[in-house]
């Protein structure tokens, strides 16, 4: 039977193919390329510490040969997991060495263990004995002994022969605390880079000198665990901290999912492998070249060379939002927007800022999920505490592979006494909402702001969000009412103008797409336009395929995960999906209804997945103000018309580029020059 429905793993798959179009195209700048590398493993470790984990889980349970929606079983699903990721696996690897060759033409030259030039011995040496040896970690492996293969830890699997012994293995952990990458001095106008596991393999007869060998080889491998670990909310003798740090040392030697090896490696050394890492049947085992942990491209040194990054384009201030002013005073006019990284996220800080120290301002309350290392947003936050304000933060300790920097931050903002709210029972906060109280002419009133992405410095710089700060005093009463239920759980509110989770979204998002519907049946014009991350709810895309047979014309821009299947007749075929992939990440939420001419617009910070709706706190944001309205409908539409970075998704062929005849328009491009020449 044909499913209606397409696999959410093998859309991430097919979302992933995507960023590795990114580096495979010869009109990215190669060191951009390099990084799309990087970000195409980096998306690939989480994947298999995620989901692959979840549905080997499912697997091995008596329900493994059930099938979903999507009638494909766990066991099958897995098998074409692990094909397609071999698939993708080698198209990367030839991909590397094609921009390899281009680098060299750069006179930018990557070499290894086998080739170093006699000038660079010394210079090596020298590095190995004072930057690598004090940070490695090499252990003599034992037939009898358990072994600690850490989780996503790239290691060097060491075969010793020894000449009247059997062999030795040993395992060098490749370093974590310095750069991955070494740029060597240049010769002869070529600049030298090396990977810090071939300095380690140049130098093995300095770390195992003590061993009487006739010969020495090395092989990279990585391991990636389980990360999807429950916490036990029975236990009520630890503290919720103290579970979720326990489930974090925990997933550092939960069950193995995969292993990628270098395909070169002895089949002898590979079988002792899996044997001391308790592989099973059911793990993937990925072969691979020489090199692993590839999500270190993310980080590949710049080298000066910015001819072969895309340009710095200089961030942009909010038309008409004086930053160096009161932004409060601001805001008591009228409402702005940010959209990063187009904006500067000074903006948000400023705001933070200013509250700390203004006389009238009495109260912040702010939510938090995923945070800058180095946080100007906590900094803010411990400021406003020190100046007496009351500060209350919702912080989420599990932000998955975020938690131990959320416990760190929690832990310093406690110490300066502001009050914290670590979580509810089953559900996890992802809203992003802060509200300022201010005293101004004896009066209460609200400032804040609600947006689409984190509060976070770092991401601000690569992420598109959208931020609407706003005195909105009907708005902001919704907002402090999510707080409250924050702070009292067994409080459910109802909302005017919010759409929260997870009470409220279903109900309120099938109203209106009803609303459409029944429009599109009168006749009258109806459209849904939804921008989202990825797009798994089954009953979101049933009510989107009865909207579509109702005659509702939808566009869906989807970065990532898409379930739905368009442009089926009888089915589908009102619908359209679309997928940009550029040089940030689109990942701002979007939902408009064209409601008759009088078109609804809110940004969320929810996609339309089954965890946001039903296991999270989300809000989604009514955008009342004209301006701002058109702000958002008009990045929408110069999304719809990229024709340069956008993809159909889930068509035939799969992740074939929009190319027509139209004027070319890289959308991320057009939006920087829309908001550029904006007049307000």
């Amino acid at each position: 039977m044909k499913s209606n429905y397409i696999n959410r793993e093998l859309s991430w798959l097919d979302f992933n193919a995507r960023v590795l179009q990114e580096a495979y195209n010869n009109e990215v700048p190669l060191l951009e390329r390099l990084r799309f590398i990087g970000i195409f493993s980096n998306n690939l470790d989480e994947f298999f510490q995620v989901r692959y984990a979840t549905i080997k889980r499912i697997a091995d349970t008596r329900a493994s040969n059930r099938n979903n929606k999507d009638n494909i079983a766990a066991k099958g699903l897995l098998d074409m997991i692990t094909s397609k990721v071999i698939n993708l696996q080698r198209e990367s690897s030839l991909i590397l060495s094609s921009i390899e060759e281009s680098l060299k033409d750069e006179n930018i030259v990557i070499i290894d263990e086998k080739n170093v030039p006699n000038s660079h011995i010394e210079f090596l040496k020298d590095y190995f004995i004072r930057k690598i040896s004090p940070s490695l970690v090499s252990i003599i492996l034992s037939d009898n002994k358990y072994h600690d293969f850490s989780d996503n830890k790239a290691f060097l699997i060491v075969n010793l022969k020894l000449n009247k012994a059997n062999d030795v293995y040993a395992l060098v952990e490749i370093p974590r605390d310095i750069s991955r990458f070494v740029v060597l001095p240049k010769k002869d106008n070529k600049q030298y880079i090396m990977f810090i596991d071939d300095i380690i393999r140049y130098h093995l007869d300095i770390i195992f000198s003590f061993f009487e060998y006739s010969s020495i080889e090395a092989h990279m491998l990585k391991i990636t665990r389980d990360a999807e670990l429950d916490i036990d909310d029975m236990d009520l003798s630890k503290s919720y901290m103290k579970k979720i740090q326990e489930y974090v040392n925990k997933r550092k030697i939960s069950n193995p999912v995969r292993l990628v090896y270098d395909d070169s490696v002895p089949k002898v050394t590979l079988n002792y492998l899996i044997k001391k890492i308790r592989i099973t049947s059911h793990d993937s085992l990925i072969p691979g070249g020489k090199y692993h942990h590839r999500s270190d491209y993310m980080n590949f040194p710049d080298l000066g060379r910015l001819d072969l990054l895309y340009p710095k384009d200089k961030v942009l201030n909010i038309k008409n939002f004086k930053i160096e002013l009161n932004l409060l005073d601001q805001l008591m006019k009228r409402d702005f927007l940010m959209y990063t990284p187009y904006h500067s996220f000074s903006y948000l800080i400023s705001i933070l800022r200013q509250s700390a120290i203004d006389p009238s301002v009495k109260s912040i309350k702010i939510t938090l999920y995923r945070l800058s290392k180095k946080s100007n947003v906590i900094s803010c936050l411990i400021n406003a505490a020190k100046n007496g304000k009351k500060v209350l933060v919702q912080i989420e300790l599990q932000a998955r592979f975020d938690e131990e920097n959320n416990i760190k931050v929690s832990q310093e903002l406690k110490a300066a006494g502001v009050d914290l709210i670590y979580g509810v029972k089953g559900l996890k906060v992802h809203s992003k909402i802060c509200i300022i109280e201010r005293i101004k002419s004896n009066k209460n009133k609200y400032y804040g702001f609600i947006s689409t992405g984190n509060f976070n410095e770092s991401t601000a710089r690569v992420y598109s969000d959208f931020t609407l700060f706003t005195s909105n005093q009907k708005i902001l009463n919704e907002v402090n009412k999510v707080f409250d239920f924050l702070q009292s759980n067994y409080k459910i509110y109802n909302y005017k103008h919010l759409i929260v989770s997870p009470h409220h979204t279903s109900k309120k998002l099938f109203e209106m797409i009803d609303n459409e519907i029944s429009n599109a049946r009168k006749g009258i014009k109806a459209k849904i336009i939804f921008k989202l991350n990825s797009f798994t709810s089954y009953k979101f895309v049933d009510k989107l395929y009865e909207a579509s047979k109702s005659g509702v014309k939808v566009k869906l821009l989807v970065r990532g995960i898409c379930c739905l299947i368009p442009n089926r007749s009888g089915l589908s075929e009102n619908i359209q999906v679309k997928s940009v992939v550029d040089k940030y990440l689109e990942h701002s939420r979007v939902y408009v209804f064209e409601n008759g001419g009088d078109k609804k617009v809110y940004i969320s910070s929810a996609d339309l997945m089954t965890r946001n709706i039903e296991k999270r706190v989300e809000v989604a944001c009514p955008i009342y103000q004209e301006n701002i309205k058109n702000q958002i409908l008009e990045t929408l539409k110069i999304s719809q018309k990229d024709n340069v970075k956008t993809r159909l998704i889930n068509y035939e062929p799969q992740n074939k580029f929009v190319n027509n005849l139209s004027k070319k328009i890289r959308s991320q491009w057009d939006t920087y020059d829309y908001f550029n020449n904006i007049l307000d």
